[in-house]
């Protein structure tokens, strides 16, 4: 039996700690959009990296340390991205920064990760930039927005699409996804018939509705976050254009379909995972017994890549043994070679740190969602 001569709670987590083992913690950093324009996927992919890290910190922890995920708001805004990432390694010491949210904000901490020799572990974005050249401290367990919008192009093209548009938001993101699309573009021989950018902080669809009302495309590739991509759908619908619309991957939430309400139905999304509800993969079914243990009824895209990215996060703090310094937890993902995610395969080298590569097409269907 526990007993201590501090207070109830205080005792109450000794207690806990004694059960498990686990009298040590291993303190990781995250900066990302709590609240913003990204709110909705970010927070069902951090409740995803917790279903793991709960889970984990119930048996005993990693090598009987507990994990602590301290998470800092940033609002979707570079500039306190940065901020936050300097304060989780300067005043909290983490050891690790971990699913972060976005490609200017991924590219403000970069310098921090070269100057602390900090790793970022699943950065949520398919950012070129993180990718190539390979950066040391960085370690993706997604696959390129690249790569997404090129499959994008393909797809269109292969259903008899051919007059495309493309919208992207005014930053590294929307540059980074028009570079894809421009591969994509190049494969079939066409190139857009326009091509529009919004703001990222007062996104306005002016431009986009007289475009479209003046070149009519078949579809359009609308490459942006959250409730930016959702208003201007809305937008698009309100005045009466009915094209089909593709987005990417970052917006493969719930909260995403739930933002479109009524225009939900039919808006194509790119998924860097397979689908949710394929419990044929161990991986999904593991997800699934881990939601349904918390009460949780929905699964989501953005869920499966938090749980994806906690799984590796965890393999790593394992193989980096009980002191997980930044540069143990860095050499051990260099190491993390064939890692069975479940039923999916990834890994590491020195000179590849992309982690995977899976790119699909999911379409949202009346009920909100997505289907393959």
């Amino acid at each position: 039996m526990c007993r201590s001569i501090f207070s109830k709670s205080i005792a109450v987590a000794w207690c806990f700690l004694a059960a498990t083992g686990a009298f040590g913690q291993i303190r990781i950093g995250q900066t990302t959009g709590v609240t913003g324009s990204a709110a909705q996927s970010v927070g069902e992919a951090v409740q995803g990296a917790r279903l793991v890290i709960d889970q984990v910190n119930a048996t005993g922890g990693v090598n009987g340390q507990s994990i602590e995920l301290i998470t800092l708001d940033d609002k979707f805004d570079p500039k306190l991205a940065f901020e936050n990432a300097q304060k989780l390694i300067v005043e909290h010491k983490v050891s690790a920064l971990f699913l972060n949210r976005g490609t200017p904000h991924s590219e403000a901490i970069l310098p921090l990760l070269a100057k602390h020799r900090v790793p970022l572990i699943a950065p949520s974005t398919g950012a070129m930039l993180l990718h190539q050249p390979v950066n040391p401290m960085v370690f993706n367990v997604r696959s390129t927005y690249q790569a997404e919008a090129h499959r994008a192009v393909v797809h269109f093209n292969s259903v008899g699409v051919t007059r495309i548009g493309v919208v992207h938001v005014k930053d590294s993101f929307g540059a980074d996804c028009l570079a894809g699309a421009a591969k994509g573009f190049a494969a079939i021989g066409q190139t857009p018939v326009f091509t529009v950018q919004f703001d990222r902080s007062k996104p306005e669809y002016v431009e986009l509705l007289r475009e479209i009302e003046a070149k009519q495309p078949q579809a359009l590739l609308f490459f942006g976050s959250g409730s930016a991509v959702s208003d201007g759908i809305k937008a698009m619908r309100e005045g009466g254009h009915r094209q089909q619309v593709l987005t990417l991957s970052n917006n493969a939430a719930g909260g995403f379909s739930k933002q479109l309400g009524e225009h939900a139905r039919g808006v194509i999304v790119t998924q860097v995972f397979p689908s949710e509800r394929n419990t044929a993969i161990p991986l999904v079914r593991e997800l699934t017994e881990a939601a349904r243990a918390k009460d949780i009824k929905v699964i989501t895209p953005a869920m499966m890549e938090g749980f994806a990215a906690g799984k590796v996060l965890v393999e790593a703090l394992r193989r980096a043994g009980k002191d997980p310094t930044p540069a143990r937890i860095a050499s051990a993902l260099d190491r993390l070679n064939h890692f069975d995610l479940g039923g999916l395969e990834m890994g590491y080298s020195p000179t590849d740190h992309t982690g995977m590569q899976y790119v699909d097409i999911s379409i949202i269907d009346s009920g909100g969602q997505f289907r393959r």
